[in-house]
Order: structure tokens, then C-alpha cells, then sequence
């Protein structure tokens, strides 16, 4: 396995499951597959056309694993419903994700949807209370 940092989207509020990097990669490979099209019809070249059904066959594995990522996201939110919001709010990783060198997610940023936002329905839900950030106390900072 390779040891190279990747970017990591990070959401105000959640900790993302692996299952929306599957979702960009299937994505950002159907882009390529239709970019190889128009190329194949702008010129005739059938190197273009060759390369996106090779691509096409990638589509659908991706789509296979992100069904995979999926279902195990929502077996642990049926199983394990206190875990499940856990891990979505960034308080321990997915299970089926890389454990080792799990730092929670960083929550300095996230803002209150009642006070900071003034909805009105988000009562129940205010962070304004929530203790120092726990990334930050790890990494060093206050």
C-alpha cells in the first residue's frame, strides 16, 4: 500500500465516508469516458473510443465498490446508531476505514446552524457548547 498523503475533502459539520471518494472517482472517470467520446468524434481516432470503453469498465467497478462502501455505511447505521453519528461527526473513523493514525476530525471551524445561522429549527442541535477541538489539542494547538 502506498504511503503518499491524499487530499482529504473536508465538510464543515461531518466526517465524510470513503463512500464520496468512490462517488467522485466514478464521476470524474464518466467525465473522461465522455470526453474520449467527443475527441472520437471530433476525429475519427478510434485510439479515443478504445480508451473510453476501457474506461467504461472502470465506471462500473467503481460503481461496484461504491455500492460496497454504501451498504456498509448503512449496516453500521442500522447496527450501531450512537457509532454511526461517531464517526460522522468525526469523533473515531469509520470502521471500514484506516484505523491506525486516526486523528479526530478537526472542529474549530463548524459553526452553530442555530446561533451562527439563525435556524430556527436547529434548536435541538447547537454545538456551541461542544468542548475545545480535539484535532487541534493533539496536534499541539490550543
Amino acid at each position: 500500500m502506498s504511503e503518499d498523503a491524499v487530499w482529504v475533502r473536508g465538510v464543515t459539520g461531518i466526517q465524510l465516508h470513503h463512500v464520496t471518494d468512490l462517488q467522485d472517482a466514478r464521476r470524474f472517470l464518466g467525465n473522461a469516458v465522455m470526453a474520449l467520446g467527443a475527441a472520437h468524434v471530433r476525429t475519427g481516432d478510434a485510439r479515443f473510443s478504445g480508451l473510453a470503453d476501457q474506461l467504461k469498465v472502470m465506471v462500473a467497478q467503481t460503481h461496484d465498490l461504491e455500492g460496497e462502501a454504501r451498504e456498509s455505511m448503512h449496516r453500521l447505521h442500522s447496527t450501531d446508531p450512537e457509532r454511526f453519528v461517531r464517526c460522522r461527526e468525526g469523533e473515531e473513523p469509520w470502521p471500514d476505514e484506516l484505523q491506525a493514525g486516526f486523528v479526530p476530525r478537526h472542529t474549530c471551524q463548524d459553526k452553530c446552524l442555530y446561533h451562527d445561522h439563525e435556524v430556527l429549527d436547529a434548536i435541538l442541535q447547537c454545538t456551541c457548547g461542544r468542548p475545545p477541538c480535539r484535532a487541534c489539542a493533539i496536534a499541539g494547538a490550543p
